[in-house]
């Protein structure tokens, strides 16, 4: 396992020995062998990482080291639990001939983790509640367990919900890139004429908040605009999750949360998920922009989607290399997101998240085999192994079994 030299740069509040403590920040000195010893006892859960073009095919195998940021290999070598693999469907046009190609989308992608599942029954499982995750865990197996984000391919009714909660989805985003038929996004699209305010959740919308407490299902409000990520928030029964988001008071960014959203989320119950993304974590060196935009000129100019094998992977290569050229954002900047939030919060709200195979990624967590890492960056700053714990999967326990509960009373 790479083990990067991570400098603690936080100069804020940190928490003390108590759940609920805070204390003054200080850097203390923690060996590999404790932080490893450490992080061997707790339970792991990253809630978002997407999957590759060619997923559980001769293409990209799983099960053995790929050019993928996860798969299982990586995760045994960095103590990576359970991952939520996503079934992702990017946005587009509100139209029959549209909802039913996403609908399309999502089944294959759907499929895809299913067929990694089946071919290492021995290795890994698919955990449809909290108590099916404490199983596996105590197996020694590692866990999938199923998000959806953008929930455009259900179309223009709730009716799909049941089929994918008894498949096992355990929360949907309302929305990714791009309004759409149940939400505000916080990054509308021009090219799908949406408004640039964000209109709030539609009739569809308030229908589907329903039906997803109905099934035990988590709402995922990352992506969401802010006026409808609060609506979704005070209609819930149940907690919600920002599956993969940042704290806009560290680093201003459309796709992190104010103060208000987070203290939303606390209200509720639910958790906020701090993600490993760089250009959500911190201000990218300028230059590195720069040379970024044009590698995407040159190999993406329609977007990542619709680039082929080749493209992508001289992106992958020239991006890696160009990387080395500039200083590039931390474990230790990413943790200033979980320290804010813990310290606005309180612990039992914040967790943690890469978006791997999805753009996620920092120096000294750039893969799963580096998630040792994150760990070892929380002891140097205090945290004790109760908060530890449940910040990488205690809090994710909590929240899903609490919409269990929620569902429950529904039958």
């Amino acid at each position: 396992m790479r083990l990067a030299k991570l400098a603690s740069l936080v100069s804020a509040l940190l928490l003390s020995g108590t759940l609920s403590g805070t204390a003054l920040a200080q850097s203390k000195v923690v060996t590999e062998a404790e932080a490893r010893a450490l992080h061997q006892q707790i339970l792991t859960i990253d809630t978002h990482v997407d999957i590759g073009r060619g997923y559980a095919t001769h293409l990209l195998d799983p099960g053995g080291f790929t050019k993928a940021q996860v798969d299982l290999p990586k995760m045994r070598a960095g103590g990576l639990d359970a991952v939520f693999l996503i079934v992702y469907v990017g946005q587009g046009a509100l139209t029959p001939e549209a909802y039913q190609q996403a609908a399309a989308t999502a089944e294959h992608s759907y499929q895809a983790i299913m067929r990694m599942i089946r071919a290492y029954p021995e290795q890994v499982g698919l955990a449809k509640t909290a108590a099916e995750i404490e199983a596996l865990h105590a197996a020694g197996k590692r866990i999938v367990l199923l998000g959806m984000e953008n929930a455009y391919p259900l179309g223009d009714s709730v009716k799909d919900v049941a089929k994918w909660a008894e498949r096992g989805i355990r929360y949907v985003s309302f929305t990714h890139i791009g309004h759409n038929q149940f939400s505000g996004s916080s990054n509308p699209r021009s090219d799908l004429n949406d408004a640039e305010q964000d209109p709030g959740l539609s009739a569809l919308g308030r229908q589907l908040v329903a039906e997803l407490n109905h099934h035990g299902i988590l709402i995922d409000v990352s992506h969401m605009g802010k006026k409808s990520m609060l609506e979704a928030i005070k209609l819930s029964k149940a907690p919600v999750i920002a599956s993969h988001s940042g704290a806009m008071t560290v680093h201003a960014n459309l796709r992190n949360l104010d103060d208000e959203q987070l203290d939303a989320i606390k209200a509720n119950g639910g958790v906020a998920q701090m993600v490993a993304f760089r250009s959500y974590v911190a201000e990218l060196d300028p230059g590195l922009s720069a040379e970024i935009s044009k590698l995407r000129e040159k190999y993406l100019p329609n977007g990542w989607a619709n680039a082929n094998e080749q493209d992508r992977n001289s992106y992958d290569t020239e991006l890696a290399s160009l990387r080395k050229q500039f200083p590039d954002v931390t474990v230790a900047q990413f943790v200033d997101h979980i320290d804010y939030s813990v310290q606005r919060l309180g612990i039992e709200h914040v967790g943690i998240a890469s978006d791997f195979d999805g753009g996620g990624g920092v120096q000294g967590w750039e893969d799963a085999s580096e998630t040792l890492n994150v760990t070892w960056e929380l002891m140097r700053r205090g945290y004790t192994k109760a908060q530890i714990e449940a910040l990488w999967g205690g809090n994710v326990l909590r929240i899903l079994r609490r919409a269990e509960q929620v569902a429950a009373k529904h039958q």
